[in-house]
């Protein structure tokens, strides 16, 4: 089928502008930090009302506690909000997964919490790009399919997850299902800013570490204390040293916090890191060194080291399944007039999660923006209707074209 074959049904888009607009200012000025269960929750309660008209099948899915350390080195439980799952056409033979998160970086009480318009096109504000605008672009697609006679060739299945900005701790376990029973899958992550899309994506793990010593008297008595501090700096040099040992590892100590009044040893330290990395098989490696680095402290008298964490998401390499299914877009968007390529980054979303089980994704569908995860954050409120249309052309294309390399994957 030819682009003219979906024209009428395209062109349906062109009159939702507004709707799109209006509705992800409304998702945005809901304050949906992650750790915002109500807000998350208030989102999911607006994402099931917007599709009810999608006829699908609507699950409110309860997520597990998130698990962290807090200043004094102990591990808390905090909540997070549900999930939400929406499924039509189960049983079809071809099947789209399509993710969404309903998160933001921005907490309950970040300064940014206000939308302004920049000029006639950019709007700033918490969350319009990453990713309330994708969702729109994400529904209104699907909205072009169900009015379409394509609809009944293809399945679908939603999941709007609440915990994606602090890297799916709890959902990413929804990820091994959702990757069985379907054959791709479309996440509306932000894309470029230049339009293109995300290809081969580093892996990212996230780690704390908590060290404890023996307080003191400085002056006094400071030969019976053990310094946390020292102890743990040194663990924090030596783990900076491991740059450069393995091509495609970047480790990255991001923070640290101890001590207090200087006539004391300090007896508690704590540091957060990150490690990224492109080849699957060394996390391995990463978990080796990580492993020798806490023994080697922990031999120190009177030190306690403690290492928290884990690699969350999997190096996303590229199948040939998959870079069908970027070469499938890449036409769509030519027949749309948009020239589209892919290219790797260093970032990390849940495309990595659906890579890990085995299933071809595109995870950057979502509007044109930049400046995410910053008070300058701002949606090109033209790219709704664009990338709408892309979405929509592929689910025409998935549902009337070749499935089979999909089916085999």
């Amino acid at each position: 089928m030819n682009n003219k074959t979906f024209a009428p049904y395209l062109d349906w888009l062109d009159s939702q502008h507004d709707d799109m607009l209006n509705q992800t200012i409304e998702l945005a000025n809901i304050n949906s930090g992650s750790l915002n269960a109500a807000g998350v929750n208030q989102v999911r309660q607006k994402l099931a009302e917007l599709t009810r008209p999608l006829n699908g099948e609507q699950t409110t899915i309860a997520m597990p506690d998130y698990e962290q350390i807090n200043d004094q080195g102990e591990v808390i439980n905090s909540p997070l909000g549900d999930a939400l799952s929406i499924v039509k056409r189960p049983d079809a033979p071809f099947r789209v997964f399509l993710c969404g998160h309903m998160d933001t970086v921005f907490g309950i009480n970040h300064h940014f919490q206000s939308i302004r318009w920049l000029d006639d096109n950019t709007l700033n504000g918490p969350g319009v790009t990453d990713l309330k605008g994708g969702i729109m672009v994400m529904l209104k697609a699907l909205e072009c399919l169900e009015r379409s006679p394509f609809a009944e060739k293809i399945g679908w299945e939603i999941l709007f997850n609440p915990d994606e900005e602090i890297g799916s701790p709890s959902s990413k376990t929804l990820f091994a299902g959702c990757a069985e029973r379907n054959h791709v899958g479309l996440i509306y992550e932000p894309c470029f800013p230049d339009g293109d899309l995300a290809g081969a994506r580093k892996g990212s793990g996230n780690f704390t570490v908590v060290c404890r010593g023996k307080a003191a008297h400085a002056g006094r008595e400071h030969h019976l204390g053990r310094n946390a501090i020292r102890a743990l700096s040194d663990f924090i040099s030596q783990l900076d040293d491991l740059n450069g040992q393995r091509d495609g590892v970047t480790i990255n100590p991001g923070f640290i916090q101890g001590g207090g009044p200087v006539n004391i040893v300090p007896d508690l330290c704590i540091s957060k890191f990150n490690i990224r990395l492109h080849n699957p098989a060394d996390e391995n490696w990463c978990l080796e060194q990580l492993n020798q680095l806490v023994e080697q402290i922990n031999q120190r008298d009177g030190i306690s080291l403690t290492l928290h964490g884990e690699f969350g998401r999997k190096p996303k390499v590229l199948s040939n399944a998959n870079t069908k299914l970027f070469e499938l877009a890449q036409s769509c968007g030519q027949e749309l007039g948009l020239h589209i390529t892919w290219k790797p980054t260093g970032g990390c979303c849940d495309g990595n999660n659906l890579a890990a089980h085995g299933l071809p994704n595109i995870d950057t569908l979502g509007v044109q923006g930049g400046n995410i995860h910053s008070d300058q954050e701002y949606l090109k409120v033209d790219s709704l209707v664009t990338r709408a249309k892309l979405s929509a052309l592929l689910l025409f294309k998935l549902a009337t074209g070749d499935q089979q390399a999909w089916l085999e994957r």
